[in-house]
């Protein structure tokens, strides 16, 4: 029925916009320059050592020795509104430095990446100090995640409930520098977990952990998609990607070897390596 046909007071016909991108990826390419030609380098004093990196700032990457490691190879996707994107590959593939890049933490050599708000890289927002308590820490954390003072108060003992440092004494009054790391990565992960973000980067904190505080760790990336944010989450585990992520970007070499839905990625993925995590 053309619209002019339509019954007098029926409504238009709804259209469904596709959910909007938060991260572009475009033909990136991430290098490191590496001076020097190993433990032999590091011999000296800290002056010779000064002299060293002085020299290396006149004449950049042109040094006797300086060689370069291409770890991000012409990489592209899109990331959408309300996706979970898990990231897998071997030791090496490239995987936490395309998250540092997406962060904003390290430059890119050539390509471009937009990103619709800002990418909150899970333990960097949320920077943890060893001298001060668990509790200390949750307030500075909350507050340089940008909540208010307020939402800060608010949220502090929901934190350190969902971190489950109490569980097994009052750690959250004692020192960071008391904790496993297994309790420091839970900590910052409740930390980052507390607030909505328009895109939420995650390296292997789901990991950590009993199985209880896995599940909840999920339940919150999933809440998060459900708010309309992204979230991206790099792990060796195959079960907390498979539990998390609609879609799978596989990544081998620095190369882009496969992106599509998790089912169909993990099974490839999991055919190169037998099997194995």
């Amino acid at each position: 029925m053309a619209a002019a046909d339509a019954p007098p007071g029926a409504s238009a016909p709804r259209t469904h916009e596709p959910p909007a991108p938060t991260v572009v990826v475009d033909a990136v390419d991430i290098v490191y320059r590496v001076h020097g030609t190993g433990a032999a380098t590091a011999r000296g004093t800290a002056t010779a050592a000064l002299g060293r990196v002085l020299r290396r700032g006149r004449g950049r990457g042109a040094g006797a020795g300086a060689r370069t490691v291409h770890a991000v190879r012409g990489v592209s996707f899109t990331a959408l509104r309300g996706e979970a994107i898990g990231l897998v590959g071997t030791n090496g593939s490239g995987k936490s430095t395309l998250l540092r890049a997406v962060a904003g933490l390290l430059p890119v050599e050539r390509g471009r990446i937009y990103t619709d708000g800002r990418p909150s890289l899970l333990g960097v927002d949320a920077a943890l100090m060893n001298d001060l308590t668990g509790e200390r820490n949750v307030r500075l954390g909350c507050l340089a995640a940008g909540m208010s003072r307020e939402e800060t108060r608010e949220r502090g003992a929901g934190i350190v409930a969902f971190s489950g440092i109490d569980d097994k004494g009052d750690f959250s009054t004692l020192p960071m520098r008391t904790y496993s790391s297994g309790m420091a990565a839970r900590l910052r992960f409740s930390i980052a977990a507390a607030k909505d973000h328009d895109v939420l980067l995650i390296d292997e904190a789901l990991a950590t952990g009993d199985r209880a505080f896995q599940k909840r760790s999920q339940e919150r990336v999933r809440a998060l998609r459900e708010r309309a944010g992204t979230a991206f989450l790099v792990s060796h585990n195959n079960k907390s990607i498979r539990d998390t992520c609609d879609r799978v970007l596989w990544l081998e070499h620095g190369e882009l070897r496969l992106d599509g839905p998790t089912a169909e990625v993990m099974k490839e993925y999991e055919r190169f390596t037998g099997g194995k995590n």
